[in-house]
């Protein structure tokens, strides 16, 4: 098989095996989506960790974020939010309730050299941003969820 035949049909592959997963399903369940979820880093999670260490002493708001083992924490007005570094799954504080965002897939993206999740770094950062200014939320599908 010409390399360039195999590196298409496994390319084909892996794209069906990470639709298919129930890891990234914002109404998922059960143990594996849990340790998918808010699990132990990838080696890509990892990287990304590293790379938002460097970037959010930066911002000017950086004073709103805390790197964790596995999570960005943000702090908003309203609520403090907890992104986890592999999945971009949200959890509000005080009690770990689970906060769905869905991208919408506009705009640039941040990707990471061989970054297994396409984009994963420039998800967490616009979530992060997002919850940073929680008051300004419009979109009722996230206000309803914030609002305890």
């Amino acid at each position: 098989m010409a390399p360039l035949i195999l590196s298409e049909a496994l390319r084909d592959a892996d794209l069906a095996v990470g639709v298919a997963s129930t890891g990234l399903d914002p109404h998922g369940s059960g143990d594996y989506w849990q340790s998918y979820g808010f699990g132990d880093l990838t080696e890509s999670a990892q990287v990304r960790r590293d790379a938002l260490a460097r970037l959010l002493p930066r911002l000017a708001v950086a004073d709103r974020y805390a790197l964790e083992e596995r999570f960005l924490r943000v702090r908003g007005d309203l609520r403090t939010y907890r992104i986890h570094l592999g999945s971009g799954n949200i959890l509000m504080e005080p009690n770990d309730a689970y906060l769905c965002i869905v991208p919408r897939g506009t705009g640039d993206q941040v990707f990471l050299p061989f970054e297994e999740d396409g984009g994963m770094l420039s998800i967490i950062i616009s979530k992060a941003f997002l919850l940073a200014a929680d008051t300004a939320i419009n979109d009722p599908s996230i206000t309803r969820q914030i609002h305890p």
